[in-house]
């Protein structure tokens, strides 16, 4: 459950200069100041999808693991700004202290992926798959999903996990039971999978869509891993074909990948990984050496940027863009700002306490195991 303004009444406000009527430049100059107003009171996490322009007020800048462990660390701060996705934000509510409250700039900020599993759908194929096996099933969800489905994991002793610590949660899932059910990214969990030795033909993939997510219990019972039917948008627009285009225009030119992509490309490329394995690759890499990444444009462009000694470009020709991640923009950032100085912050995330139980035994194991 999110309470958009953190305790459940709806308050009419206005800015002193409505955040329309403002250019580009004042909204950036307004921020500077407001932020620097209100100093420790409030610690901006951002995500390194997000634009320059929302990553120039960032405290602190990360992936998935990194900001779900900083966000468990602060402790002095009244707000926590999460300039990220409703799960990322829901997951720092839930790491955060009780006096504490996170603010998601943009509400509309979500993620295709994690809209690509529900807690019914899940209950459902729960049901469905340990009734046609005695085997013992363990649930690991990828960090991309709702609190419902964090919950979920934890309710069913299973763990979280980002790509940063995927071949560590999985090995120890492994060791937990017979068969993991792996969702709800199902590149993340065959690329990992499949890198700690388990053959392809032993991994199913459950779709929600069709009945009895279209294996029979034969299959199921045959399957060490069973993949969720879900996918990353960005990191499902890079093709095999970009990696033959690469490999014929420049064969010097290192392939980098993020783990959310297909099968096909994280095997044509030269490193797979996650995204602060993406950043270290390129901080150690020696000066003129040429990179193409698939992952998401943003980070891509700043690490060009920031690394001007160095020769790197998109995997694809085309914009491989984070929609939702884009709805972070200043002008809400502002807003969000302003409303924390009036006394009356808005767009609160707050995780119900049975929900944040279980939950929270996930994201505990998952921690323990990284």
């Amino acid at each position: 459950m999110i309470d958009i303004y953190g305790d459940g009444k709806n308050k009419d406000h206005l800015p002193q200069i409505p955040e329309s009527e403002l250019s580009d430049e004042e909204v950036l100059e307004e921020l500077t100041k407001i932020k620097k107003r209100l100093g420790d009171r409030v610690v901006v996490l951002g995500h390194h999808y997000q634009q320059d322009d929302v990553i120039a007020f960032a405290d602190i800048t990360g992936d998935s693991l990194e900001l779900a462990r900083k966000a468990a660390e602060i402790k002095t701060a009244e707000y926590i700004m999460f300039c990220g996705v409703h799960f990322m934000a829901e997951t720092a509510d839930m790491l955060a202290t009780a006096n504490q409250k996170v603010i998601l700039p943009d509400m509309r900020a979500g993620c295709s992926m994690a809209d690509m599993a529900n807690r019914r759908e899940i209950d459902v194929a729960w049901k469905y798959l340990t009734e046609c096996t005695q085997e013992k099933i363990v649930p690991i969800t990828y960090i991309n999903c709702t609190a419902a489905l964090k919950s979920f994991v934890g309710e069913n002793n299973g763990s979280i996990c980002t790509s940063s610590n995927a071949e560590k949660v999985i090995t120890w899932g492994l060791g937990q039971g017979e068969k993991l059910l792996f969702f709800p990214d199902q590149h993340l969990g065959r690329n990992t999978c499949y890198k700690l030795g388990i053959k392809l033909e032993d991994m199913v993939v459950y779709d929600p869509r069709k009945r009895f997510g279209g294996l029979t219990p034969e299959q199921i019972q045959k399957a060490k891993v069973i993949l969720w039917y879900g996918f990353c948008s960005v990191h499902q627009g890079f093709t095999e074909e970009h990696i033959k285009m690469w490999r014929a225009k420049d064969p010097e030119r290192i392939l980098i990948v993020h783990p959310e992509c297909s099968f096909e490309v994280v095997q044509g490329a030269d490193l797979a990984g996650s995204t602060s394995f993406i950043v270290n690759q390129i901080k150690a890499a020696p000066k003129g050496t040429k990179f193409a990444i698939g992952t998401e444009i943003n980070l891509v462009n700043r690490l060009a940027a920031q690394y001007p000694d160095l020769d790197i470009t998109s995997l694809s020709p085309y914009q491989c863009l984070c929609t939702t991640m884009y709805r972070i923009r200043p002008r809400w950032l502002l807003e969000s700002f302003r409303a924390i100085d009036r006394g009356q912050p808005i767009n609160v995330v707050k995780v119900d306490e049975v929900t944040k139980k279980f939950a929270l035994k996930a994201l505990d194991q998952m921690l323990k195991i990284s």
